[in-house]
């Protein structure tokens, strides 16, 4: 009796779940007031392997995809499937897949660790092994330097190491040929990655202990690159954990996440995801300047588009804009490091509110409600919704092409269920 009953609670658990599972057909259109229609043209999913129609592609290289960037010459766009180990690689015209790079080094890898570099600013390994320059790396995000001749991207972390607590890593893929060209040590557990407007410095952002790493590139030859600072953000978390069993997506003192640097490239932001505010680093030394306070909690993803900084915060399933000049001059005006701010503009887009992007003249914002499995648009001059769709669940990643014409949103899965999903949608402006 007792047997059936937990097989009958199961069964309704699994209902439960495949309840809370989107899908949504492609040419399904936005609801809208006209002014932005967003409709599903392409999908790359691994789901189905039977798909209806012949623009939703079945892919195997689609492996919880957390994030996407299009190409600067938009020729491209480059997705990274975070449980797959991989960067696929489409034409953004045709829409075919044009290579998948698959994160795993051997020894015969050796050349793409400079001298056989293991760790920065020594940062120990908690595991005993010999190799460590042999393992799989799990992308999270990327971003582009050299006018969009290399793409870095950061990995959550090494294969071997299951609760981030050694260095990680971050690869640099040359562009022109898809390939990777170095493989760069980290701190345990980088996720945002931003490049100066000067291209001359990238920021590294650990999640895993509260640190930023600063890397000088101002040379053309990516084994010239190096690593110049570690700023910190109050304190450096300990690694040492007594337990095997750490959620690392929680247990990441402040969670740094979302980085972004002021357009003058005077000052470089970083979000809090834990315990709130945006940390503030001068880019003369990178230090530290403080905390500003006084958003929404749970800060996840930051752009700066000309006057505005626009800040989506997870939890409460706002995105919020205000002045960056503003926001920095309060800390710099005053003698606290830590100070609040609060004239922020605010619109709703839905619980988990992820990555953000806006056109290229930041008159539209789309966001990410991964919680309700949702797209937004929103008219940034007056922050209202003017259009939103559903999605293939959880999306999380988002790029727009440079022409405003398309927007990719990649759906990441969880627990083996979920999005598995790359959505391309055609934008149309009224």
């Amino acid at each position: 009796m007792l047997k059936r009953l937990l097989m009958l609670v199961l069964f309704f658990q699994m209902l439960s779940a495949n309840a809370q599972i989107t899908r949504i057909k492609i040419d399904r259109s936005s609801d809208t007031t006209g002014e932005v229609v967003m409709r599903l043209a392409h999908r790359f999913q691994s789901y189905n392997w039977t798909p209806k129609h012949k623009f939703d592609h079945y892919d195997t290289s689609i492996n919880s995809p957390k994030s996407v960037k299009y190409a600067l010459d938009g020729s491209k766009f480059y997705v990274q499937s975070l449980e797959g180990y991989t960067t696929s690689i489409y034409n953004a015209e045709s829409k075919k897949l044009i290579k998948t790079l698959i994160h795993g080094f051997t020894a015969a890898n050796d050349s793409l660790f400079k001298d056989g570099e293991t760790t920065i600013y020594n940062y120990p390994y908690k595991q005993n092994r010999k190799q460590k320059n042999v393992f799989l790396g799990k992308p999270v995000e990327s971003c582009f330097s050299h006018k969009g001749k290399y793409l870095w991207v950061t990995y959550y972390r090494r294969d071997f190491d299951p609760i981030a607590q050694s260095p990680s890593a971050v690869a640099i893929i040359d562009t022109e040929r898809d390939i990777i060209v170095r493989v760069m040590p980290t701190g345990p557990l980088p996720k945002m990655i931003a490049c100066s407007p000067d291209n001359k410095r990238i920021a590294v952002t650990h999640w895993g202990d509260n640190t930023v790493a600063i890397i000088d590139i101002d040379s053309e030859d990516p084994f010239d690159f190096q690593f110049v600072k570690h700023s910190v953000v109050d304190y450096k978390m300990s690694t040492e954990f007594s337990s095997s069993h750490v959620n690392r997506d929680a247990s990441c003192g402040f969670c740094l996440r979302g980085t972004a640097y002021t357009p003058d490239g005077q000052f470089l932001l970083v979000g809090r995801m834990g315990g709130g505010g945006i940390a503030i680093f001068d880019t003369f030394n990178y230090d530290y300047l403080g905390t500003v306070f006084g958003m929404m909690s749970n800060v996840r993803h930051l752009v700066v588009k000309g006057d505005y900084l626009y800040i989506s915060c997870n939890r409460p399933g706002y995105v919020q804009r205000c002045s960056w000049r503003e926001l920095v001059k309060t800390r710099l005006d005053s003698q606290e490091k830590k100070v609040n701010y609060t004239a922020f503009e605010n619109v709703y887009v839905g619980t988990g509110a992820r990555t953000i992007v806006l056109t290229s003249d930041g008159k539209y914002l789309f966001a990410c409600a991964n919680n309700v499995s949702k797209i937004v648009a929103v008219r940034t001059a007056d922050m209202k919704v003017v259009a939103k769709i559903p999605a293939d669940s959880y999306p999380v990643g988002m790029a727009i092409s440079a022409d405003d014409s398309e927007l990719i949103v990649t759906s990441q899965g969880k627990s083996n269920r979920g999005g598995n999903s790359v959505m391309v949608f055609a934008l149309d402006y009224q």
